[in-house]
């Protein structure tokens, strides 16, 4: 199989410092270039300085002879005051690598968020309706509809990926300091998520990049759901139990059956999660 060449956008954030450590060492290597706002010192060949909003010329340019292009790019909760930015900004950033997609024939991977499911029960497929109650869901499920719309006026293949908490990127195991609380219900279960580990995701990411015939949007989880306190309690953190106010959400189950047909995929594990996070944390 032809390993395809890529551009990541927005490739000094979380998701992809994971890429950045993952890929160079598998089949991905050689093939990738790295978006970044600002340049430093050492960056390399492999990097390319520009702001996908400001310099749309220069994105289609680095665009010219890639297969794909992640947009990895986005605000995430806490980001918007801090750079001046905001969530909304989700939905150009978006537009504008739809844009290069356009300019140079690449397919689009947009990376979206299982919080635009908002509170559902039961097991989510692709098709369930969007009720984000969040800021970020809203944002992200705003940015799907809008992409969807102009990747069909231009012509662009584009795949929203729906991805579940990434652990060791997620607000338990990635934000744990002493003293961190969870919410407890009154069956006694901290909250209920889909997760999927650091090293899984890079590998599944790949596979999707070189896969054929994929959908307008993708759930990305390991199969199965994992209780935040659980996970915790794998990775040797303590933790404090709150009450959970009326309006949390106690279980997001991403349904991986669509996901399946272009990845191997193994059953969420709380100890192997916290396996791919320290394997992680070693190797910065």
């Amino acid at each position: 199989m032809q390993i395809p060449r890529i551009l990541v956008l927005g490739a000094t954030g979380r998701i992809g410092a994971t890429l950045r450590r993952c890929w160079p060492t598998g089949p991905m290597q050689g093939q990738i270039l790295w978006q970044s706002r600002r340049a430093w010192s050492g960056q390399g060949e492999s990097w390319v300085v520009l702001d996908p909003l400001r310099q749309p010329e220069a994105l289609a340019r680095a665009a010219g002879g890639c297969s794909a292009i992640l947009c990895l790019a986005g605000i995430v909760p806490g980001q918007g005051q801090e750079k001046g930015r905001r969530l909304g900004d989700n939905i150009a950033l978006a537009g504008a690598a739809v844009r290069a997609g356009a300019a140079t024939g690449a397919a689009v991977f947009l990376t979206s968020s299982a919080a635009v499911y908002g509170n559902q029960p039961g097991v989510l497929e692709e098709s369930a309706l969007l009720r984000p109650v969040s800021e970020y869901g809203k944002a992200k499920a705003a940015m799907e509809a809008r992409a969807r719309v102009l990747a069909a006026e231009l012509g662009v293949r584009v795949c929203a990926l729906r991805i579940g908490n990434i652990a060791g990127i997620d607000a338990t195991l990635g934000d744990w300091r002493p003293g961190f609380r969870l919410d407890r219900f009154a069956d006694g279960r901290t909250p209920r998520r889909s997760y999927i580990g650091m090293q899984t995701l890079a590998r599944v990411l790949g596979d999707l990049m070189q896969a054929d015939d994929l959908p307008d949007v993708l759930n990305v989880a390991a199969p199965g759901t994992l209780e935040m306190g659980a996970l915790l309690e794998a990775a040797g953190l303590a933790w404090e139990a709150r009450v959970a106010p009326e309006n949390a959400i106690e279980e997001l189950c991403l349904s991986t059956r669509a996901l399946a047909r272009f990845t191997t995929l193994k059953g969420v594990n709380a100890d192997t999660l916290v396996a791919e996070w320290r394997a992680m944390k070693d190797s910065t």
